[in-house]
């Protein structure tokens, strides 16, 4: 019994599908059945042991799903709704595999194809792209999350070498990465600035890791400390000038937080589905009741429009149309109903939905992460807000 509790259904009431390409749904389908067999069998052990999967991870780079669209330099050819679909499906299985991917492809290796040199990509992408190096982004600080315009980590240029001191929290892979993209502020002309930290040759770098968190617990984040830390000229980002240049990436990718959204949704779905329709009380099956069936078509509703949401979205990457306050409104709006969907499916299974082996309560703890990061619920509405007003009132 439950046998195929957490292993997808292929949930597609729209039928989602048919508006995708040959190459679209082969990454779909190829990122689909990697979580089925591979993911969901081993992943809620990981979890509980707050355990990076290493050997999965490395998978996605065999499996040829790192690249998150960056056209050359070794990585694997894909639209925007191919990306989107592998960060949905990594998701719909594992939180933490998703936010491991979204630091490496992302954020890590879109702000080096978006803003650094020839040389750097060239050096970096490929084996990225392979996973052969793992790469981390450094914004966040202690004391500046959601006002990250206003970090303070400095850098001091003395010739051909920056020396970058402060600190930053919450940054995924930091521990295991083997460059990190670190945003630092010139104390000369005030304006922020992005370095690649080569971790190998990095005296003065120190990343340890953040324990004790119920959250995403299979990956790992990281407080840094930079102390007097040498960074060549080279290994600045020549088009990181600004905040600005920081914010063009994030942009990218509150598109991926609403499809991973997607993915949680989808599996918690699923789950109670299945679930509902094996589970028997009173003599018959949960499905056989109306309030049961209610439920399941309200999770049904929500995951087919946050589907459209994310359809739409790689569209308008595809025309060049996709604008901030877009993926800020989808970000908002998929992180809030992915959270819908899930407590419903957690009350559906009733006692064993805080079991790790029915992988909902796992969901459920990894959407408040994802709720949270790449900007909150506040931050997303008071973009938005400004755009359709023409009126600020972050303050």
């Amino acid at each position: 019994m439950f046998d195929n509790i957490g292993r997808s259904r292929g949930t597609d009431y729209f039928q989602i599908g048919d508006q995708l390409t040959d190459e679209e749904l082969d990454y779909w389908n190829r990122t689909r059945h990697f979580v089925d067999d591979e993911v969901i069998p081993v992943i809620g052990e990981h979890w509980e042991r707050a355990e990076f999967p290493r050997e999965l991870a490395m998978r996605l780079g065999d499996l040829g799903l790192v690249g998150d669209g960056i056209e050359g330099y070794g990585c694997p050819p894909m639209s925007p709704i191919a990306a989107g679909l592998i960060h949905m499906e990594l998701n719909r299985g594992d939180g933490s595999l998703g936010t491991f991917l979204g630091v490496q492809a992302g954020l890590a290796m879109q702000s080096i194809a978006m803003l650094g040199s020839e040389e750097q990509k060239e050096r970096w992408l490929p084996r990225m792209a392979t996973l052969e190096a793992i790469g981390a982004f450094a914004l966040t600080e202690p004391n500046h999350g959601s006002d990250s315009v206003a970090l303070e980590t400095s850098a001091r240029r003395e010739g051909d070498t920056w020396i970058l001191n402060g600190q930053k929290k919450w940054i995924g892979n930091a521990t295991i990465a083997d460059v990190v993209v670190l945003w630092a502020r010139d104390t000369e002309d005030g304006k922020v600035k992005g370095f690649l930290i080569d971790t190998a040759n990095a005296q003065g770098y120190d990343a340890r890791r953040i324990d004790g968190k119920a959250s995403l617990r299979s990956v790992w984040q990281a407080e840094i400390t930079l102390t007097d830390l040498k960074v060549p000229e080279s290994d600045r980002l020549p088009e990181a000038q600004s905040f600005k240049d920081a914010g063009r990436v994030l942009a990218g990718t509150r598109n991926t937080v609403a499809w991973a959204a997607l993915g949680h949704a989808v599996s918690a779905y699923d789950i109670a589905l299945d679930y509902c329709l094996e589970r028997e009380q009173f003599g018959k099956p949960l499905v056989s009741f109306q309030m049961v069936q209610e439920r399941l078509v309200q999770m049904l509703a929500e995951v087919c429009s946050m589907q459209l949401y994310c359809l739409r979205l790689g569209r308008l990457i595809e025309q060049g149309q996709l604008t901030d306050t877009i993926a800020a409104l989808a970000k908002m709006n998929n992180t809030r109903k992915a959270r819908e969907v899930i407590a419903t499916g957690r009350d559906l299974l009733g006692g064993n939905g805080i079991l790790l082996d029915f992988h909902i309560m796992r969901h459920m703890a990894d959407m408040e992460a994802l709720h949270t990061y790449e900007g909150t619920e506040s931050m997303q509405t008071l973009i938005v807000g400004r755009e359709i007003t023409n009126v600020g009132a972050f303050a």
